[in-house]
């Protein structure tokens, strides 16, 4: 059974309506989503470095004692039109904490402004940063939530396409992997969903990819060939439109051969993890995702060690 705490802040999603009246205005609400996000600090012993990744605005969360040749890259959620370093620096500062090592937490150019591929070269530009920063691929797990979890997976692709070298592994909670639209949970969980059922007909996605095929593997990666991509922890709420999206790709990962979990989340909203303050269920996500986090440093320290 799902916690006090989560029947509350699905009451308070709905109260909020986090979208508006129905009124598109990518304006108006990035500045609602910055407005709430300062009810959200970043964790006491985790300082905030403001850094320039290449051309790309972003902060280091930095736990006491971190070591400085592994790194948590993170890209923020928000529709790909909103959200920032900000939006995410508390709940980012914790997984930081949780898992023990440095995050790269960036500012990727938003939608309609700048529409795909801005965004997804950005998240490229900052991986190539932190590798010509002397941090090896190895030491780097990327993650995202949301949009942030599509850009998360599209960069794997778009990495392994390139043939760079890839992330020791990745995580993506609550990610849009299909941007055509297809997944039945977008009808079954609709009623269910406190945070994405207001959307409505908000032109989000055309924003985004304007006119490009929403069948791209860089725009919808559950359409990729996911061959040969990294471990992957998927993490999506069993009370959210977009589970389809993430079961499937998951899904697909592992018929890919793919080491790839997925973690449904009994009656879960839309990104739970990132109230880790109050939320019980968001403890325990968090607490599973640094665990994933440090298995693949260290697997992958033993594989070095033992080549």
């Amino acid at each position: 059974m799902a916690s006090i705490q989560s029947s509350i802040l699905k009451f308070w999603f709905r109260r909020l309506n986090l979208f508006g009246s129905g009124i598109y205005d990518p304006q108006k609400l990035r500045n609602r989503i910055e407005h709430t996000s300062m009810m959200s600090r970043p964790h006491r012993k985790v300082r905030v470095v403001p850094v320039q990744a290449d051309s790309v605005p972003s902060e280091w969360l930095i736990p006491q004692g971190a070591p400085q040749d592994r790194t948590l890259l993170y890209l923020h959620g928000g529709a790909w039109i909103m959200g920032s370093a900000k939006t995410h620096r508390g709940f980012v500062s914790h997984l930081a904490y949780a898992s023990g090592i440095r995050a790269l937490l960036i500012n990727y150019r938003l939608a309609p402004e700048n529409p795909f591929p801005a965004g997804l070269d950005d998240c490229m530009m900052t991986y190539e940063w932190l590798l010509h920063s002397g941090i090896s691929a190895d030491k780097i797990v990327v993650a995202g939530d949301s949009a942030g979890g599509n850009l998360a997976l599209a960069l794997l692709v778009a990495l392994r396409d390139a043939d760079k070298p890839l992330p020791a592994g990745a995580v993506a909670l609550s990610p849009a992997t299909d941007l055509a639209l297809t997944g039945e949970s977008r009808k079954t969980r609709l009623q269910l969903d406190p945070v994405l059922s207001n959307l409505g007909s908000f032109p989000i996605i055309k924003d985004y990819i304007t006119n490009h095929d929403p069948h791209h593997p860089y725009i919808s990666p559950l359409y990729a060939d996911l061959r040969g991509l990294p471990p992957l922890l998927i993490h999506v709420g069993d009370h959210e439109t977009l589970l389809d999206d993430a079961v499937r790709f998951g899904e697909c990962a592992q018929a890919a051969g793919v080491n790839a979990q997925t973690v449904v989340w009994p009656e879960m909203f839309h990104v739970f993890q990132i109230f880790t303050p109050i939320l019980p269920e968001a403890r325990k996500a968090v607490a599973q995702i640094a665990a994933f986090v440090k298995s693949r440093m260290e697997d992958n320290s033993a594989d070095l060690n033992n080549a």
